[in-house]
C-alpha cells in the first residue's frame, strides 16, 4: 500500500516518565478515511499516545508523521493547524455560552480570527448559517438557544463533536467519546461518529466494546505501552493475547460485543 494512504504514522514511538516506559516502541498506521480505535486495559498507554500525537507531550524517541510530513518536533498549535484536532472531555465547551455560540467560537478559531465585537452583525450571519448546519449534523439544532450547562450529558458530548467539526479537522481524535453515558446516548453518539467520519479520518480511544465492534474499521490493542494486536474486530477479538489482557469479565465483553 502506498505511504500516502496512511494519514498518520508513528515509528518506534517511545515515552518514558522517570524510568517508567508508558509507550514502548509503538508503530501505528492510521489509514485515511477509516475509523481507527485504540483500546486496551487501564494504564495501557492510550492517553499518553494521544498526548504525544497532539504534542502535549514530547516523545522520548521515535517519529510521528502526518500526511507523510515529520511533525515530531512541532508545537500543539502547529499540529492543530495541520488539521489534527482532538475533542477534549466536556471542558472543551464554554458552559455559560449558548450551544450556538459555542459552535461559532469553534468556527472563528478555524478562520483564525479573534472575535471582533465591533464588526457589524451581518458579518456574523454567514457564521450563524454554518453553525446551525453543524448543529443539524449532530442533532442539536433544537437546542441552539440553550445555555450549554443546561444540556443533558450525552448532548454535551455531541456539542463537543460539533465544536471539533467546526475547526474542519482532517484527522479527528476522540477521547472516550461514550464514557459515562447511558445506553441511548451511547447509541446516538456512536451513530454520530459514523456520520461525521464520512469524509475524514477518526482515531478514537474507547472503552465500550460494542461501540468499537460496531464502527471501528481497524483496532489497535495496547497493553503496557505496546501494541499487542491490530486488525478488524473479528480478528482482534479472537486473539489469545488480547483475551488474556482483558481477563475475566471484559473477555466476555469482547466475545459478546457482536452477539448483541
Amino acid at each position: 500500500m502506498p505511504e500516502h494512504d496512511y494519514i498518520l504514522e508513528t515509528r518506534r514511538l517511545v515515552k518514558e516518565f522517570k524510568g517508567f516506559v508508558a509507550v514502548d516502541d509503538v508503530n501505528l498506521r492510521v489509514r485515511r478515511g477509516q475509523i481507527h480505535a485504540l483500546i486496551g486495559p487501564n494504564g495501557a498507554g492510550k492517553t499518553t499516545v494521544f498526548n504525544l500525537l497532539t504534542k502535549f507531550l514530547i516523545p522520548s524517541a521515535g517519529q510521528i508523521l502526518f500526511n507523510g510530513q515529520d511533525i515530531t518536533t512541532e508545537k500543539p498549535a502547529q499540529v492543530a493547524r495541520r488539521g489534527i484536532v482532538r475533542s477534549f472531555q466536556i471542558s472543551a465547551t464554554f458552559p455559560n455560552l449558548t450551544v450556538l455560540d459555542n459552535v461559532r467560537v469553534g468556527l472563528q478559531r478555524a478562520l483564525g480570527t479573534s472575535f471582533h465585537f465591533w464588526k457589524p452583525a451581518s458579518s456574523l450571519d454567514a457564521l450563524n448559517a454554518r453553525a446551525l448546519e453543524l448543529l443539524d449534523t449532530v442533532g442539536l439544532r433544537e437546542f441552539a438557544g440553550y445555555v450549554t450547562v443546561e444540556l443533558p450529558y450525552g448532548r454535551k458530548r455531541a456539542l463537543e463533536i460539533a465544536t471539533t467539526l467546526a475547526t474542519g479537522p482532517e484527522l479527528m481524535l476522540l477521547d472516550e467519546p461514550t464514557q459515562g453515558m447511558g445506553h441511548e446516548d451511547v447509541e446516538r453518539v456512536t451513530q454520530l461518529i459514523r456520520k461525521v467520519s464520512a469524509n475524514r479520518t477518526v482515531l478514537m480511544v474507547e472503552h465500550n466494546m460494542n461501540v468499537v465492534a460496531d464502527i471501528a474499521d481497524t483496532i489497535s490493542v495496547l497493553q503496557r505501552g505496546q501494541v499487542i494486536a491490530e486488525g478488524p474486530y473479528e480478528v482482534v477479538s479472537r486473539n489469545p493475547q488480547v483475551l488474556e489482557a482483558y481477563m475475566g469479565s471484559a473477555t466476555e465483553e469482547l466475545r459478546g460485543a457482536h452477539g448483541h
